[in-house]
């Protein structure tokens, strides 16, 4: 140790004993640093592959407590039907463009499947009812809830008076709902009661699928990915952009006859959206 190097901290900065001491004490150690988050656990399986055991999200938990109520309180059936959608497909490429121009939003084809919705459930309105105890409640407004995926998981915010929207009402509030399911923003009041849903699984390119039903509410609508297919047509066979639709509903209180003829409804508004102008 260099002894002029030593600091002093004495009378007229003179170097003490204390001073000594601690110059020629050895230096303490670094603390060590903090230790990494430690990785999930990874345990192995009783064949000896590596498995990892993760806790559901709060989200997922409910998710899965709804669907099971829903599997077990309703007596589920689902009805099919194919639909044409080149009549909504040459309506939407005429006017996408200048829909696009004056709304600022792209016109979809979900805004065409919840028209078709709504006007099938003023027609046939048990589909649109829910059960309370042994009551049958007729709800005289049509809120529709909306499948949006997350990467939280499912979740169906409602379209509230889905039939005083115009098409590019609906389409604003679709999209907005699937900015902020994609955020986690949605409120939890945006996602409660609902009188029918929609579930869009061609999305991710679903052929067809038996929607659940989300209570307390009495049917969904499973649409699917619309594709070209060989159909019969006035006997000849010919290419149309088909698409297969699924009605779920609790046969509790929708008979066969009303799921069959709400989903004939639905099918005939999309094949002929014209009417869906003039309440036909």
């Amino acid at each position: 140790m260099d002894a002029a190097s030593v600091a002093g901290t004495g009378r007229d900065g003179r170097v003490t004993k204390g001073d000594a001491l601690a110059a020629s004490a050895p230096a303490k150690a670094a603390p060590a640093a903090a230790p990494a988050a430690a990785p999930a656990p990874t345990t192995l399986s009783l064949d000896g592959r590596p498995e990892q055991r993760v806790p559901m999200s709060r989200l997922r938990a409910r998710i899965a407590e709804r669907l099971l109520q829903s599997q077990q309180e309703n007596a589920i059936l689902t009805t099919f039907n194919e639909v044409n959608m080149q009549a909504v497909i040459d309506l939407r490429a005429k006017y996408k463009d200048k829909f696009e121009k004056e709304h600022g939003i792209k016109l979809g084809f979900m805004s065409f499947f919840v028209k078709a919705a709504v006007a099938a459930l003023k027609k046939y309105p048990l589909i649109n009812a829910s059960i309370d105890g042994k009551d049958i409640i007729y709800h005289g407004y049509f809120d529709i809830g909306i499948a949006v995926g997350s990467p939280r998981g499912l979740v169906v915010p409602i379209l509230r008076n889905a039939d005083q929207l115009s098409i590019a009402d609906i389409e604003k509030t679709i999209a907005d709902f699937g900015r902020r399911a994609a955020d986690g923003k949605l409120g939890i009041e945006e996602m409660t009661g609902g009188t029918f849903s929609i579930s869009n699984g061609g999305v991710f390119g679903s052929m067809l699928s038996t929607p659940i039903i989300n209570p307390p509410q009495s049917a969904i609508l499973g649409v699917h990915a619309t594709k070209d297919r060989a159909v019969v047509e006035n006997g000849q066979i010919v290419i149309r952009p088909m698409n297969y639709l699924a009605l779920s509903y609790d046969h509790r209180i929708i008979d066969g006859r009303e799921a069959v003829l709400g989903l004939v409804a639905m099918k005939d508004a999309l094949e002929d959206p014209q009417r869906l102008l003039l309440d036909l």
